[in-house]
């Protein structure tokens, strides 16, 4: 099949019906895939008030437009829905295999629609598309529902998306697993396919895809690959270490997140960094995913024999220093838990730290804590105990957990503790130490996020120039066009990393020369900008203001109290005006219609 035969998968779980369909080659050029052309059909069949847990809600799992190619980083597919967590458009991306064995089966995205009165699996073997009963697997965690699905499906080759007890019971931050550690983690998509009786998707493919120009194509790939393995972040830096590779580059830079965002350097960085992971000698091996050179994944052994991938640097931080705790182990186990009971790290870990500053405050009395661990920051047993009880939703304070930091926070009457934008935990860089970036947090179309536009790139690791951390001037053309650029990348099937080595008309040749579209660069950039205004339309109309468009008020008046950034706050305020101008919005905030 051509790699632009779009063609779709409808499957309503309420009735059973199961449909195919064409895609026009107008929308491939106008939305690529992936993010784009996913949230484009979303958007236009949902309703933007709809209860994100509501069978009239929709999931489309969505390949990006090259997905499944032979070329660098290939492997990435998206998740998109509305949000239970934010109530804004959620589309979280995942890699391994899982997206591009749906291309080899012959589907472009899945759009899932209703909601089955029993738990139902998806069984995908080329053309031969079934509903079956899913209720040996319900309750099971990611990894026994792989093993078991697999088996069921008579082929080893056979590759699995599922959530996890905490997709089941729809706790907000759930995540969409795929190939067991693999995870479509934030804003609450694995709740949304769980309150759908949705329990796995199992894919077997046996096609292949062909492109434009292949012999061109396949020049362009080799040159791309060569770049990325010359490149001293993708090259080096991630294959080395992962993406830990950053703990003592964020910390001696001053904008390391300790504490629930209190503090800004960890004094134990050391004990937890990616160096630390290889020297207690947890690191068994490198995992890459489909058609990548970079190869960052990391697969862990601890001594009591638990095993699996990660945890990746968002998971690390959030376990680590975000609760101040320097017990590896606890991190990397509470790493496994996330990963089987199907919850996003960043936000889980994030969630115990929050509870952490209210307990030691002493807004969560300590009777709701059950006879379990003290709340205290450093304590190691807590983050593991509590990521237990949070993905199985179990006790009061499990119960709450399972809402993400903010309605926890809210629970207990100090939701200015919660450390979200538009309710999302942020990742690991404190927006006082990086202006950029802090920009870009509060304007992301999905919360609070790091990977919507990466500014770290250019204000910490020099990418593709070196900006100043503070520096306001120019900041928000910056924002603007790594945030566009993103949406390039998510539609077509990149992953992030990717940008490291490549730039966008490396993107545009790699394009061109898979489909003939015959793209200008500017062209390719375009279709970003539009994807993220026609998003930003949507959470409007979903009740997501432009007043939202804000940071917690820490950042504003707390000065950073330690480090190489210490005195300094938050000037998000004084770039939004210009990143609106830029936006072509109006000085409120509003896309022109």
């Amino acid at each position: 099949m051509k790699i632009t035969d779009a063609n779709v998968l409808r499957v309503n779980l309420s009735n059973g019906d199961i449909s195919r369909s064409e895609l026009n080659i107008d929308l491939l050029k106008t939305y690529f895939g992936g993010r784009g052309l996913a949230s484009k059909i979303l958007i236009d069949e949902i309703a933007p008030d709809v209860d994100p847990f509501s069978p009239d809600n929709k999931l489309i799992l969505a390949t990006g437009l090259l997905t499944g190619l032979a070329g660098p980083t290939t492997g990435r597919y998206m998740a998109i829905t509305k949000s239970p967590l934010t109530g804004t458009i959620a589309s979280s991306n995942s890699g391994g295999f899982f997206g591009p064995e749906l291309r080899k089966a012959g589907y472009f995205m899945i759009i899932i629609e209703g909601k089955s009165e029993k738990p139902v699996y998806i069984s995908i073997k080329d053309d031969n598309v079934v509903l079956k009963d899913a209720s040996e697997v319900w309750g099971s965690d990611s990894h026994v529902t792989t093993d078991k699905l697999v088996e069921e499906s008579g082929d080893k080759k056979a590759k699995v998306c599922c959530v996890g007890p905490a997709g089941e019971k729809l706790s907000r931050i759930a995540a969409i697993m795929n190939d067991k550690d693999r995870a479509a983690g934030r804003s609450g998509v694995g709740a949304v396919m769980g309150s759908k009786n949705l329990k796995a998707i199992v894919v077997r493919g046996t096609g292949s895809l062909e492109m434009a120009e292949k012999e061109k194509f396949r020049e362009v790939a080799r040159a791309k690959t060569k770049m990325a393995k010359e490149d001293g972040v993708a090259g080096e830096g991630l294959p080395a270490l992962g993406t830990k590779v950053l703990d003592n580059i964020i910390n001696q830079a001053g904008l390391y997140p300790t504490k629930n965002f209190q503090y800004d350097t960890f004094a134990a960085v050391d004990e937890v960094c990616g160096e630390a992971l290889v020297e207690k000698k947890y690191l068994s091996k490198n995992k890459a995913c489909f058609s990548c050179p970079i190869a960052c994944g990391r697969f862990c052994i601890l001594p009591d024999g638990s095993k699996g991938e990660g945890p990746e640097y968002e998971t690390g931080w959030a376990y680590g220093a975000d609760c101040g705790v320097s017990d590896l182990f606890a991190i990397v186990k509470s790493n496994f838990i996330c990963n089987e009971l199907g919850l996003d790290t960043i936000s889980a870990g994030c969630t115990i730290a929050t509870a952490m500053e209210l307990y030691e405050k002493g807004y969560i009395p300590k009777e709701d804590l059950e006879n379990g661990p003290a709340l205290n920051f450093g304590n190691s047993e807590a983050i593991v105990y509590y990521t237990q009880k949070m993905g199985l939703r179990e006790g009061k304070l499990g119960n709450l957990l399972a809402e993400g930091s903010y309605r926890m926070a809210e629970a207990y009457g100090h939701p200015e503790l919660s450390m979200t934008v538009k309710r999302q935990e942020l990742p690991a860089y404190d927006p006082r130490g990086v202006q950029g970036h802090g920009l870009q947090y509060a304007t992301s179309n999905r919360g609070g996020c790091h990977v919507r536009g990466y500014m770290i790139s250019p204000e910490v690791l020099g990418y593709p120039e070196k900006l100043e951390s503070q520096q306001l001037e120019g900041k928000p053309q910056w924002v603007k066009i790594f945030q566009d650029l993103t949406a390039v990348i998510d539609s077509l099937g990149f992953c992030l990393f990717s940008s490291f080595p490549f730039g966008a008309d490396d993107y545009t040749e790699l394009l061109n020369a898979a489909t003939g579209f015959n793209m200008s660069t500017d062209e390719v950039m375009a279709v970003g900008e539009r994807i993220w205004n026609m998003e930003r339309k949507f959470n409007i109309k979903a009740g997501i203001l432009p007043e939202e468009d804000t940071l917690p008020e820490r950042f504003f008046n707390e000065p950073i109290p330690d480090g190489p950034q210490k005195g300094v706050v938050s000037k998000m305020r004084e770039l939004l005006p210009e990143y609106y101008k830029l936006r072509g919005w109006d000085e409120k905030g509003y896309v022109p219609e």
